[in-house]
């Protein structure tokens, strides 16, 4: 190029090939140079989007310059041949930029170069969360670059077909990161990975439901995660119905998770309520002469009282908390066929969490320390705040 051929101005087409260039010449590693760091590679996501250089588009330009459609072929061309081969690099800083870009390029190319590649590019990604293992960070952006791939994939039907059948095959993996791996930031993105499996194409997960929903409800109670990933697990516990779709598997996921709250409950207020009152919640939970559920993810109704090592009121809190949330999305979201909310359920499970004011009870007073009392006195706001977020969308859900 010459050094005084300049573009017409910011909006010339002629100057989203020269851009692409510039990135791929002066930001992108390859075998000869190193990889930055990650503030580079933010510059270049950043510079690709704001400038729409994967898109290839040209509509509005009249006329459209072939020459310029090619040289901006070309340079796209030149892009996702470096990106490929950043992302098969033994380097794993390499890996893992060429990897997020892979994701990036997914979400920005134009319709037809990615109906042509995103097969390749699937298998490109999936290879680094399967066997041999990848560093954890090579693992989290292969997950979240799926979920942007298979995200695209949404938006041909033509593709619907062969995109449910890849998320078939990706859905045991996914789940062997959640049950194997040890990072937290691994958990979280398989999670949401399993979200848009669940969200876009239900069918996926239909095989391995019980297998997820184990997955899921031993993080949830495992006392391992943070906040941010405990709302993530409760979020797909409550999609998980979707993947079979009928009014049974949504009122059994709903009635499993009561049951397990009021479980958590006789842990937690343990000394500050009246023992009598987890038994009046069951009978509501199970009326008389009716059987109960199979336990929520695999569980024991009951073990979290049984465990070997007492776990604390933080934690049952914690568990509660993550699974009202559960409710909350279950009642407001969509769902393909209508199901009967079990409203008077719902509301013993609000009333008596709202009835615990951290006062002692008569009985227990004399084996609660103000220890105990201190801690479950610090817990209960947030918990009644999130029984009346479950109050709120009981209303809306019933709309009376």
């Amino acid at each position: 190029m010459a050094a005084f051929d300049h573009v017409g101005n910011m909006y010339d087409i002629a100057l989203k090939p020269r851009l692409l260039r510039s990135l791929i010449r002066e930001h992108l590693p390859d075998e000869k140079h190193p990889f930055k760091g990650p503030l580079e590679l933010s510059h270049v996501v950043s510079t690709v989007k704001t400038h729409r250089l994967l898109s290839e588009s040209i509509t509005g330009v009249e006329p459209a310059d072939p020459k310029v459609v090619e040289t901006w072929k070309a340079a796209v061309d030149a892009w996702v041949e470096r990106v490929l081969s950043l992302a098969s690099s033994n380097v794993p800083d390499k890996c893992w930029a060429g990897i997020c870009l892979l994701g990036v390029t997914s979400q920005e190319c134009s319709s037809e170069r990615f109906l042509a590649s995103h097969t390749g590019w699937l298998q490109k990604l999936q290879s680094h969360i399967q066997p041999p293992a990848d560093s954890h960070f090579v693992k989290v952006a292969s997950c979240a670059s799926l979920s942007d791939l298979f995200t695209r994939m949404v938006r041909f039907p033509r593709i619907k077909k062969d995109a449910t059948s890849q998320a078939v095959k990706l859905t045991q993996p996914v789940l062997k990161l959640l049950n194997e791996d040890s990072s937290e930031a691994v958990w979280e993105v398989a999670v949401c990975l399993l979200c848009t499996f669940t969200t876009f194409f239900p069918s996926s997960i239909h095989r391995c439901y019980d297998t997820a929903e184990a997955a899921v409800v031993s993080k949830i109670v495992s006392g391992k995660c943070s906040v941010k990933l405990m709302k993530e697990l409760g979020h797909c516990l409550a999609l998980l119905p979707k993947s079979r779709g009928d009014e049974e598997s949504w009122s059994l996921m709903m009635q499993k998770i009561l049951l397990r709250i009021n479980v958590h409950l006789n842990d937690a207020f343990q000394g500050v309520e009246e023992e009598s009152k987890g038994n009046e919640a069951m009978r509501v939970l199970v009326p008389p002469g009716k059987d109960p559920p199979p336990p929520l993810g695999g569980q024991v109704v009951g073990e979290a009282s049984d465990e070997r090592i007492k776990r604390s009121q933080q934690l049952q809190i914690s568990s509660v908390s993550t699974l009202m949330h559960c409710s909350c999305t279950m009642l407001t979201s969509s769902y393909p066929v209508q199901v009967r909310v079990p409203i008077r359920p719902l509301v013993a499970l609000v009333g008596r969490v709202l009835m615990v004011d951290g006062s002692s009870s008569q009985a227990m007073f004399p084996f609660m320390t103000a220890m105990q009392q201190e801690s479950i006195c610090s817990e209960l706001p947030v918990l009644h705040m999130h029984s009346l977020e479950l109050l709120s969308a009981i209303i809306k859900s019933a709309r009376r």
